[in-house]
């Protein structure tokens, strides 16, 4: 089975641990090159990209990590600008020493997540779910057409995780992007997606628009890897 990624798609990739979809990140991002096959990204083959063409590839390519990525002893005003050094030719040492464009966006994207009175706070003492969505408002400013999330909300309760993914899903809608997001959580994955793909053994082994499946149906691929 080939899987087709059309653009503004908010896709849930769910299988057992193991299964893939991580390392399916990594292709889609040019971490990983392929052993076979081909895979293509916004256009071009992350496998056949220079380090230039990829570096180029990958400013248009957000991701958001589990664990969030954040630099914790810096404000959440802070941690956003830095999705901007991408596109900065000198590194940048504290809020001031941005261009102003660049700050007013930054606290811009902090509002669109529901952060903006947070965002002289250091993000060490953020809860996790506000954690996430600083991580959320930093990869705005990179102005991706692909975002690839790994688990974001693996380590959040569920009202967290709901309100992530939510926030995730609306501006996707609102900015057009592409977000392939892995999940366990299969509830999650049919409330917020458009279309599901599990994946089993490295093998794409489903793939509906989100409105034709179901629990059961999702919830028998992780059963049916228990019981091999």
């Amino acid at each position: 089975m080939d899987l087709q990624i059309h653009p503004g798609e908010f896709i849930a990739l769910v299988g057992p641990s193991g299964a893939g979809k991580s390392t399916l990140l990594r292709l889609l991002n040019g971490s990983h090159s392929p052993t076979e096959g081909h895979v293509q990204v916004l256009g071009r083959e992350p496998a056949r990209c220079s380090r230039r063409e990829l570096r180029r590839l990958r400013t248009e390519i957000g991701f958001v990590f589990q664990q969030f990525g954040l630099v914790g002893r810096l404000t959440a005003l802070e941690n956003v600008l830095m999705g901007a050094l991408g596109s900065l030719s000198m590194p940048r040492y504290g809020i001031t020493t941005y261009p102003k464009r660049l700050r007013e966006r930054a606290v811009e994207n902090l509002e669109r997540v529901g952060l903006v009175d947070q965002r002289f706070q250091r993000c060490d003492t953020l809860s996790g779910g506000q954690q996430q969505r600083v991580a959320i408002a930093r990869m705005l400013m990179q102005d991706a057409r692909l975002v690839l999330a790994d688990e974001p909300v693996a380590s959040l309760d569920p009202a967290a995780s709901i309100s992530v993914l939510e926030t995730l899903k609306k501006l996707s809608a609102e900015d057009g992007f592409t977000v392939v997001c892995s999940l366990h959580q299969v509830d999650l994955a049919l409330e917020v997606s458009d279309r599901i793909v599990a994946v089993r053994d490295g093998q794409f082994i489903l793939d509906k628009p989100t409105h034709t499946t179901d629990e059961p149906e999702i919830r028998a691929i992780y059963q049916a890897h228990r019981g091999a």
